[in-house]
């Protein structure tokens, strides 16, 4: 088996690249995962983030919107529906840019800290 030195997750995540080689693309759509690493062969069949990407984007970017909404009704005096318009484009850019280095970067994590199921001992 080849050796493969240490990859920062961070960094695999950020460039939504493979935690073990850090080379091949994990990604093969906007978020779904490739079967496996095209240079490396690792498998992604057990990598699951589940909803942890998205709890973290929702609360960074609600929080942050929020903020907007009232910045651009109470400071600037922007009607309701241009306060809206503004956080609403602001949330969705926010989101799609967001959601996938972040799921990138939970599998890395997982990678790197051999994540796995519990098991009881019997």
């Amino acid at each position: 088996m080849p050796f493969y030195p240490p990859i920062s997750p961070y960094a695999a995540g950020l460039g939504a690249k493979c935690p073990r080689c850090g080379q091949g693309r994990l990604f093969e759509g906007f978020l779904k995962l490739k079967p496996c690493c095209e240079t490396c062969r690792l498998d992604y069949a057990k990598a699951d983030s589940g909803d942890g990407p998205a709890v973290f984007v929702i609360f960074i970017v609600g929080f942050i919107a929020v903020a907007i909404a009232f910045i651009a009704r109470f400071v600037w005096f922007a009607p309701m529906g241009v306060a809206l318009l503004i956080s609403g484009g602001f949330t969705i850019i926010a989101i799609l840019l967001l959601l996938r280095p972040l799921k990138a970067t939970m599998i890395a994590l997982q990678y790197a800290n051999k994540a796995s199921e519990g098991r009881l001992k019997e």
